[in-house]
């Protein structure tokens, strides 16, 4: 082989045997999987299995099977196929579970039959940076991203959907129809055959018709108006793109603004964000242990009632407000200044547009604020209003927003911190999944899914930060 670096002849037998320890570095970030996993009481936060049955076959430890699963995920390996052939021939593998290697069929029960427990552990993670005080800024982010679910989008259905299908079928049927009796015309035996031909798609066409009007009946029963035949869970939701829309799940996160770690997150099959932003803050807040906590996110979280909802607990949300352009070239709603002492608005003249009753087609939670004289003879009205006179709508508790309102004007790079926080790691999760983001069907199962990428994120996060060997020591403390 000349001055080329040889390797060992595979027949060579060793006096001393090497183990499996030397194969496995200090600095390894398997030994984290290791003294994490051993550091829980699994049995408190519900894992089965724990202890052992009196009688029938031995059954692999909890311990065993999450180890399995964490590294898996640390490693993109979340198939349980996969990770049955990884634990026969990888070393790292062997050395973390002691050579076990369960089939995949044990693997996959033990994901699908602990999922609060691996929830649970995935919280138990955060506890751990808590306790080394890693979130002493107490500002978090908040965001939500669409993931694709094993429910292919042809395999759900809206009305619009089953109502633009029956349309393509309709005018299938009337363009073969069409063929069928300019064939009839002709005298061949080509005719004939083709004729055949064409009875029989009109024939399947029909039974696809029959199909599709069952299937506009089951969405009509459905609570929220969609059926999904493969996950039934799954919803279509539409994405920033024109046009563009996924099956799948709304994935929430809250993540720190100080160490990015991913404090809270749930996944939820609504394509929206506007009720969300008390949940996932108030969520946050106790995964951080902080009496205080600023949560940032974008103006789909902006709903009154869920700041209304975080007034008083401790959560300062900061939510940029939808702005409404007004239309025509008249004054737009902040030139109106708000006297709350008086309890009045005055308009761009100078007049007092004072509270009026409510009408009855209102809201009671709505008031309504005009002047009955000075509109007549404004010089201004032209710019402010085309109707009779200017009317102003105030919500009860608008206070509530303005105080949002100023605490974004005192922090004016929020919507930056924001971006540059929540919206990385869902680029790196979604590159870790590859193009299939889930394995897992049913809203149950996908939630402990996205846990242990959670997880293994937070872990790989915590190893960027501390480096192994720190880490490890804090742990064991």
């Amino acid at each position: 082989m000349g001055r080329f670096v040889e390797g060992e002849d595979r027949r060579q037998s060793f006096l001393l045997p090497e183990t499996l320890d030397d194969y496995v570095t200090e600095d390894n970030p398997v030994r984290v999987v290791e003294v994490f996993i051993e550091e829980l009481d699994l049995g408190a936060i519900g894992f089965e299995g724990v202890r052992p049955a009196a009688t029938g076959r031995p059954a692999y430890h909890p311990s065993t099977l999450l180890k399995i699963y964490l590294y898996g995920y640390l490693n993109r390996i979340q198939s349980s196929r996969r990770l049955e052939r990884e634990a026969r021939r990888n070393i790292e593998l062997m050395w973390l579970t002691g050579r076990l290697a369960p089939d995949f069929k044990t693997i996959a029960n033990f994901r699908r039959d602990n999922g609060p427990a691996i929830r649970a552990a995935c919280g138990q993670f955060i506890e751990l940076c808590r306790r080394l005080n890693l979130f002493t800024k107490a500002i978090v982010a908040i965001d939500g991203s669409k993931f694709k679910a094993v429910n292919n989008r042809d395999k759900n259905f809206t009305l619009t959907k089953v109502a633009k299908r029956m349309e393509q079928v309709d005018a299938s049927i009337a363009r073969y129809l069409t063929t069928l009796d300019r064939a009839d015309r002709e005298e061949s035996d080509i005719a004939e055959a083709k004729t055949r031909r064409i009875k029989d798609k009109i024939a399947g066409l029909r039974r696809q018709m029959q199909a599709l009007k069952a299937m506009e009946q089951q969405v009509q029963d459905a609570p929220d108006k969609q059926v999904s035949l493969t996950d039934p869970d799954a919803r279509s939701m539409a994405t920033s793109g024109r046009g563009t829309g996924v099956v799948g799940y709304n994935v929430q996160t809250a993540v720190d603004a100080e160490h990015h770690l991913i404090v809270a997150h749930e996944v939820i099959n609504l394509g929206h964000d506007r009720t969300q932003l008390a949940p996932m803050a108030l969520k946050a807040q106790e995964a951080m242990g902080c009496e205080e906590v600023t949560a940032l996110a974008d103006r789909g979280y902006f709903n009154g009632e869920q700041v209304l909802a975080c007034e008083g607990t401790g959560v300062l949300p900061c939510v940029p407000k939808t702005e409404w352009t007004s239309e025509g070239g008249f004054f737009s709603r902040h030139v109106f200044t708000y006297d709350a002492e008086k309890d009045h608005y005055i308009c761009p003249a100078g007049q007092t547009l004072t509270k009026g009753i409510v009408r009855s087609d209102r809201k009671n939670d709505i008031d309504h604020y005009r002047h009955l004289t000075a509109c007549f003879t404004c010089s201004l009205k032209p710019k402010c209003t085309p109707d009779k006179l200017k009317r102003l709508k105030r919500w009860r508790h608008e206070g509530v927003l303005e105080k949002m309102q100023a605490r974004l004007e005192h922090r004016p790079d929020a919507m930056l911190i924001r971006r540059q926080t929540v919206e990385h790691p869902f680029g790196t999760l979604k590159s870790w999944m590859g193009s299939a983001h889930f394995l897992t069907k049913t809203l149950e199962k996908v939630r402990t899914e996205m846990s242990f990428h959670i997880l293994a994120y937070n872990i790989k996060r915590m190893i960027r930060i501390f480096g192994v060997g720190p880490l490890l020591e804090a742990m064991r403390a």
